[in-house]
């Protein structure tokens, strides 16, 4: 099994098991996270599924494309490291991902 740490907007830290196909918001919202919002159901329309990467080996991490960036370029708390988690699709690769949950806007 494969699982990501992820940090929740007050600072506490959980570990999580992911399924190879699902999105990174699915694992979290799955995971019973209550700030993973995630309002508009992973369809990248809403950015509230907004995430910090924090460790992630380049090599796996796909890349941001336009309508992800569109939507983050609305965010006042984007970072370099900023994306949508319903936008990253979930291998074994991922195995040890660390994440934060942006503050909410």
């Amino acid at each position: 099994m494969s699982s990501v740490f992820v940090v929740d907007r007050s600072g506490q830290e959980e570990i999580i098991t992911i399924e190879p196909g699902e999105t990174l918001m699915q694992a979290i919202s799955n995971s019973g996270m209550p700030d993973m919002l995630a309002l508009c159901g992973g369809v990248c329309a809403c950015a509230t599924c907004h995430v910090y990467i924090d460790a992630a080996p380049e090599s796996v991490m796909s890349g941001m494309d336009e309508d992800e960036d569109v939507l983050l370029g609305g965010v006042l708390s984007r970072q370099e490291n900023s994306r949508l988690c319903c936008q990253i699709r979930l291998t074994e690769a991922y195995d040890g991902l660390r994440v934060t949950i942006a503050p909410e806007e």
